[in-house]
């Protein structure tokens, strides 16, 4: 697509590389690849490192696995990666009623079918978690959970509340118009935002910097902006900021996932280096170099990664927590895997599909009666604006005529 917001950004040959680099035609099937090793490496680290399905450590279960898996949990950076590259793919041309009816109708008919089957299995076997009030579960509905303190359902929904500030925040660009020049300001913008944040003294700007987190947003628009146009010294310049930053990011994150104590004992290179290849590989992907990977199955396996990570952490663990004690480890983690792949795919099948190309429409035909809507015609004096022809016709017989005094 070609913006209409800058004449100087509307000549494909401009700063582009031509039709070919400007408007990438064809969904990109290695993204696919990519969007599915992080929802398993994700998917390993839960149900390998975390003690919560096992009632106890799984270091004693799984002595070998658990040394991989505890870096798992580095597949949710790469999903940031990699979203930072699509929504400015996808946002490119669009105004900001496209932007938000897309990203809508994208995220929540999965996430509205993982609440509901995730808040079911909790209220059942109540082993590895509780749901503490049905409230909680109808503000999970909205996803806005995260911003008023009403604890997730799932913890893994936490990286969706990171999405929705990354969606508002690109939603400004989106207002200004998504240009080659815009993008640029907004990840100049955004990580001084970052790097500022740490040590001011405002509660807003930390909200919204998300200085641990925004490195991978910023550093996959700028991959993208590469691929569109042609990478220049600025671009490696955003896109090797943001490599920096996430590793500097890296302890305080294995911190979180791991606690401090496993922390220690755990190396930290196999983190930094996992960072550097996802950064090596979307960089052969914005150059260019992955093109030819197109093998058919890869689609099929990126439209399950959604609904895979939605639903695969809570639901999971318990079925792992309560069936530990009659199926073997290793069984029982393939099992539960694969009814979680294959609910993954009823969902994408049965909801995702159907109900977000409904609430598309549905959305659409709303964004177009807001933008076609006349403003009221003015008053004459005290006399109110004559109806317009169909309102008229909707007038009672036994009130035309009559005046206002």
């Amino acid at each position: 697509m070609i913006s209409r917001s800058s004449a100087g950004e509307s000549r494909v040959g401009g700063p582009g590389r031509g039709p070919a680099g400007a408007a990438p035609g064809g969904r990109l099937a290695v993204l696919d690849g990519v969007r599915l090793l992080a929802a398993l490496g994700v998917l390993f680290y839960h149900y390998f490192a975390l003690a919560s399905a096992w009632g106890e450590p799984p270091e004693g279960i799984f002595p070998l696995a658990h040394r991989f898996a505890v870096y798992g949990w580095l597949g949710v950076e790469i999903f940031f990666l990699v979203s930072g590259f699509v929504i400015c793919m996808s946002a490119w041309g669009r105004t900001v009623g496209d932007f938000a009816v897309s990203r809508v109708s994208r995220l929540f008919p999965a996430y509205w079918a993982a609440v509901v089957f995730t808040s079911l299995v909790l209220f059942a076997w109540p082993e590895v978690r509780q749901v503490d009030a049905f409230s909680d579960v109808v503000v999970n509905l909205s996803m806005l959970q995260g911003g008023i303190g009403v604890p997730n359902i799932d913890d893994a929904y936490w990286t969706l509340f990171v999405e929705l500030k990354f969606y508002v925040l690109f939603a400004i660009v989106a207002m200004r118009g998504v240009t080659y020049r815009n993008c640029i300001l907004f990840c100049a913008a955004w990580t001084l935002a970052g790097v500022v944040a740490p040590t001011a003294d405002s509660g807003v700007l930390s909200f919204f910097a998300a200085p641990a987190s925004s490195p991978y947003f910023i550093a996959g628009i700028g991959f993208h902006l590469m691929r569109r146009f042609r990478p220049n010294a600025v671009l490696w310049a955003v896109v090797g900021v943001q490599f920096l930053l996430a590793q500097h990011h890296v302890h305080a994150r294995m911190i979180s996932n791991l606690g401090r104590d496993a922390t220690v004992q755990t190396p930290p290179w196999p983190a930094h280096l996992i960072i550097a290849l996802g950064f090596a590989l979307m960089a052969a992907i914005a150059l260019g170099a992955l093109d030819g990977v197109r093998w058919r199955w890869l689609p099929h396996a990126g439209a399950l990664t959604y609904p895979l990570y939605l639903v695969h952490m809570m639901a999971g663990l318990t079925l792992i927590h309560h069936f530990r004690r009659d199926v073997p480890p290793v069984p029982l983690v393939i099992g539960v895997t694969a009814a979680m792949l294959l609910l993954a795919w009823l969902i994408h099948r049965l909801v995702e599909r159907p109900l977000g190309r409904l609430l598309r429409d549905r959305l659409r035909r709303g964004m177009q009666e807001i933008r076609s809507a006349a403003p009221p015609a003015p008053s004459a004096g005290l006399l109110p604006a004559q109806p317009s022809a169909p309102d008229a016709e909707r007038i009672p017989a036994d009130r035309k005529g009559l005046s206002v005094h």
